[in-house]
């Protein structure tokens, strides 16, 4: 019988696993994981796709927990909520809108499941908010033993900080409890501005807004801004245009100008230049959880780099005057936002305040070039890479942007002593040779 073919959102990503398992409680999550060393099969682990880069794959189990979702617990007076690790954010929200709560920040998209969200670092914007993963009080997870292991600041507290952020490489993690606010409401607008004007005002905006972010759109200078801050004023009614901006605007108009650019990449600049001066003003005002998430249709491949919060400006000058005199042909806009720092092993944003900036390359655009060329600026502004996008980086390489890099690979090796839940990826990432490598060099 021939093996079915698993794909990720954007295509770049395409492998035949040898089961793709759907346990429903963790019991079965650790029987699976038992049977599988049994069987000297290795896992992973997948939520939704939406990572670019080849976290899930596998010849051995591929293991999806969408049967496995839901709000397990509700302290409303604490603000603390579990959730079973295979409930996607978006439905996430409506469950805890239906509670009187939600959560303090959100990326743009919530396809997501909440395991991978905060397994890969997924972040929004808010230079009062860090990356998802920072909501987290505390996770369950089986490890490659079929143990249920528990952990939190007070439980296992290196394990946790460890496991907040770690690509699937400690275990399957099984239950998320997350710290959560009363439910609220956000007023959000959306302009467009000359991209100096932005740069020089970035302080201020980052600094007067709850949520702030920019897109420049390449070929011209011409960004769009986007506020987000929390209000007492009613929802908009209807939202017509927000929603026609968005869904139309955004995405079928985008589309074929993006078919566009494909078949004729001469014509990136000029299709820059009209989706940049068809950025309409927009306001609206609506619950937090629908206003950070927005449609994204439009597949691409993307890399992403976190770079200290102050390198911004110059780093965003270097990538115009880079796509300049390379005349690379692009049309996505650039997507800068900003998270504070933590102390959470893998995060990019460890230690330092920090600014995520976002290329992406229409899918079916050769993107190879121009990745490389933004990749470089980012390292020299000291970047670090978002685990789910793509990127370069070696295990060497990684362990020197990353002060904690090494009690990372610590744990995973107790937790994983036979590399049952890496894949080839991630043990390029970690360093960890494979197993025919070890049988080798042993003889």
């Amino acid at each position: 019988m021939r093996r079915r073919e698993w794909k990720n959102w954007s295509g770049s990503a395409r492998f035949r696993p040898k089961r793709i398992l759907y346990p429903a409680s963790v019991e079965e999550v650790a029987g699976i994981i038992r049977q599988a060393a049994d069987e000297n099969k290795s896992i992973r682990v997948v939520g939704s796709g939406h990572s670019f880069t080849p976290l899930v794959e596998t010849n051995g189990i591929l293991l999806s927990l969408d049967r496995f979702r839901g709000l397990e617990a509700v302290d409303k007076e604490r603000r603390l909520v579990t959730v079973r690790a295979g409930t996607k954010l978006k439905e996430l929200g409506e469950l805890l809108h239906g509670h009187g709560l939600a959560q303090e920040n959100l990326g743009d998209i919530n396809a997501q499941s909440i395991a991978g969200a905060i397994s890969t670092g997924t972040h929004g914007t808010g230079t009062d908010f860090g990356i998802l993963s920072t909501q987290v009080a505390a996770l369950t997870l089986v490890n490659a033993r079929g143990e249920v292991v528990e952990c939190s600041p007070d439980r296992n507290p290196q394990l946790f900080k460890a496991a907040q952020v770690s690509l699937g490489a400690l275990g399957v993690i099984v239950r998320v409890t997350l710290r959560v606010l009363p439910r609220y409401r956000l007023h959000y607008r959306s302009g467009r501005m000359p991209l100096e004007d932005c740069l020089n005002r970035l302080d201020r905006y980052r600094r007067e807004h709850r949520h702030f972010e920019f897109y420049w759109f390449p070929h011209t200078d011409l960004v769009q801004v986007k506020f987000m801050d929390e209000t007492d004023r009613a929802a908009s009614a209807g939202g017509l245009w927000s929603r026609f901006s968005k869904l139309f605007l955004e995405n079928g108009a985008f589309w074929l100008l993006s078919e566009t650019a494909r078949r004729f990449p001469r014509l990136c600049p000029s299709i820059s230049r009209l989706s940049a001066r068809g950025v309409p003003t927009v306001e609206e005002v609506g619950d937090s959880h629908r206003l950070f998430a927005t449609p994204r249709l439009v597949r691409f491949n993307e890399m992403e780099y976190a770079l200290p919060a102050e390198k911004l400006p110059e780093a965003v000058r270097e990538i115009r005057e880079t796509i300049r005199r390379r005349r690379f042909a692009v049309h996505f806009p650039i997507e800068c936002r900003y998270v504070k720092g933590d102390d959470i092993w893998l995060s990019p944003a460890y230690g330092r305040d920090t600014a995520f900036i976002a290329v992406h390359m229409y899918r079916g655009m050769p993107h190879e070039a121009y990745f490389s060329a933004m990749e470089a600026i980012f390292r020299r502004h000291g970047g670090r890479p978002h685990w789910g996008k793509m990127h370069s980086l070696t295990a060497e390489e990684l362990s020197r942007l990353y002060p904690r890099w090494n009690d990372f690979c610590r744990i995973r090796d107790e937790q994983d002593p036979e590399g049952r839940f890496l894949n080839a990826h991630l043990r390029a990432l970690f360093g960890v040779p494979s197993r025919q490598a070890v049988e080798s060099a042993t003889r």
